[in-house]
């Protein structure tokens, strides 16, 4: 069985409509991302918003001649930052009004990601804890490089999602 990208717990036609729903699909493969391009642009912009300059992720002339990829790489910390924008996409529970980026709790940097690459995000329920206002959720991820057999990242990610103040779950 195959899962299908969209909201967490879509999979072979079912869908997350309550907490129970949601605490029966532990342990399961909740979603999987669309692809998106690591482009130079992307790479110069996030160099831009950090001040991190490395060549090897912003000079693709020396990359190409003086770096060990040929070309030059997403910084490490934008393929994690990526973790944002497909929760924003994917992660919708019908019965929380918003998600909070709560942390990680480990994280490896397992191949880099060149410039032109394409990547996507496999996500994977492994816990979910009552907490005061919401629920948290921590999930396995793993971020494929297109055409790779080796991952770019592989994160523990813990993400709360909030109930709405004057709503009960699971109703």
């Amino acid at each position: 069985m195959s899962p299908v990208a969209g909201s967490v717990g879509q999979r072979a036609g079912a869908f997350v409509h309550t907490l129970e729903d949601l605490r029966a699909s532990l342990g399961t493969e909740a979603f999987v991302t669309d692809w998106v391009e690591m482009t130079q642009r992307r790479i110069d912009l996030f160099a831009q918003a950090t001040d991190d300059f490395q060549w090897i992720h912003v000079d693709p002339e020396r990359a190409r001649v003086d770096g060990a990829f040929g070309q030059t790489i997403a910084h490490g910390f934008l393929t994690l930052s990526l973790l944002g924008h497909f929760y924003e996409r994917h992660l919708t529970l019908p019965f929380c009004e918003f998600g909070l980026n709560y942390g990680l709790n480990r994280v490896r940097f397992t191949s880099p990601v060149r410039s032109g690459s394409r990547v996507r995000g496999r996500f994977r329920l492994a816990r979910l804890d009552d907490i005061a206002g919401g629920v948290q959720l921590t999930f396995g991820v793993t971020i494929e490089i297109e055409g790779q057999e080796r991952p770019a990242c592989v994160a523990e990610s813990v993400v709360r999602q909030m109930y709405p103040r004057d709503a009960v779950p699971g109703i």
